[in-house]
């Protein structure tokens, strides 16, 4: 009976929500309003002379939010009262709680809860209006982060008009406004076939890629997080990541040790990510750069790192970037040192499994590293096996 209790005093509190709704918004019915609407709606309730129970209310009688009623009506409550209810909800009779509860499911039609669809449309128009501060901005921002994770949501949002609404504020002077509207579309775009291609066709890409050379980290970092969930297993933004020299763009993040270790842990991972897709297509010409000498030393290095999961990332790119057809085994060896890099690691992982903190995951890592070292073993023996059929 408390979980009765409990879920009672809730709607309790919504109908006290409600009550206080129809005697001060005569209208009839809450609403959900924009932030424009609502700042109408507060220049008004400051010039009533009833300024005790309208001055909680978030916008002329009307609530932003479910959560914003509750907490007006939580806070206008009787505590002594809740309890004595509670307590008499305990006593209700099976036949009592039934019509409680279509009395509640009428009282729910009415408060008229707003769709994930209208909520969406109600972010993007503020996001539309070119005098919202920078505080509103952030904040629609992050409701449609929120909201575009279902991926049905994220499929309407075209169909909203946010994805050119939120392509736009890649362009804000404000850096924190370009790094939200990088993490909206790098949620809606990942594993979402539909979403990438509209990003991608209306031209985010470059600016995205543009983005992670930025000095603010946190910018940078959700660029690439865009970047990466807009080509994941997607060949045409693949390509056009190719074009943009993309290639190029990781080379240097994951060469350059000053830059932040999050940046450079998506960058190999992201590398990762296309090595295996090339291995998945294997019908195609592998890309040119995948056997780049500097390209490949820039990735191996990185196992030297003091970073445990840039480790980790680096050996799951270092085992498909071996399968590959175009690598060369003695590249790896020669000019990359992989094998001493790889001992090296070896060493490290042994000392760190004498912590029993993290053994479980040191433990992963170094059954990885054992992998790698197998697969690496068998490339040298197939080169060596080629000299020796030429009797060299």
């Amino acid at each position: 009976m408390e979980r009765v209790s409990s879920w009672m005093l809730v709607v309790m509190v919504m109908v006290m929500a409600v009550r206080a709704e129809r005697n001060i918004n005569r209208s009839g019915g809450v609403y959900w309003s924009t932030v424009e609407e609502e700042a109408l709606a507060q220049t008004q309730t400051k010039a009533r002379d009833d300024d005790t129970a309208v001055a909680d209310l978030e916008a002329d009688g009307g609530f932003s939010s479910l959560e914003g009623m509750l907490q007006w009506a939580v806070g206008h409550s009787d505590p002594v009262q809740l309890k004595e209810t509670a307590q008499d909800v305990d006593k209700l009779s099976p036949t009592d709680l039934s019509n409680r509860q279509v009395e509640i499911k009428q009282l729910m039609d009415e408060l008229k809860t707003p769709s994930d669809a209208q909520l969406m449309q109600v972010a993007i128009n503020d996001l539309s209006n070119s005098s919202l501060s920078l505080e509103d901005r952030h904040r629609a921002l992050e409701e449609l982060l929120i909201l575009v994770e279902p991926i049905d949501n994220a499929n309407d949002l075209n169909k909203l008009g946010g994805l050119v609404v939120v392509i736009r504020e890649l362009d804000h002077s404000d850096a924190d406004t370009r790094k939200m509207a990088a993490w909206v579309l790098g949620k809606a775009s990942q594993n979402n076939p539909i979403v990438q291609k509209q990003v991608l066709e209306l031209g985010a890409l470059s600016k995205l890629m543009k983005m992670v050379k930025s000095d603010f980290a946190e910018e940078a970092t959700k660029a690439l997080y865009a970047v990466s969930a807009l080509i994941r297993n997607n060949v045409a933004g693949q390509e056009l990541f190719y074009e943009e020299a993309g290639h190029l763009l990781l080379q240097n993040i994951m060469s350059e040790s000053s830059i932040d270790i999050r940046l450079r842990r998506k960058a190999v991972f992201l590398l990762g990510d296309l090595a295996e897709c090339q291995l998945e297509n294997r019908e195609k010409d592998e890309l040119p750069f995948f056997s780049s000498r500097i390209f490949l030393k820039s990735v191996v290095d990185l196992t030297s790192s003091a970073d445990l999961d840039l480790q980790e990332k680096a050996l799951v790119a270092l085992k498909n970037l071996l399968q590959l057809k175009t690598t060369e085994a003695l590249i790896f060896k020669d000019f990359c040192g992989l094998d001493g890099a790889l001992e090296r690691l070896r060493q490290r992982l042994q000392d760190l499994m004498v912590e029993e903190e993290h053994r479980d995951y040191v433990m992963d890592v170094e059954r990885l590293r054992s992998e790698v070292q197998q697969i690496f073993d068998r490339k040298l023996e197939k080169v060596a096996t080629g000299l020796s059929g030429f009797g060299l």
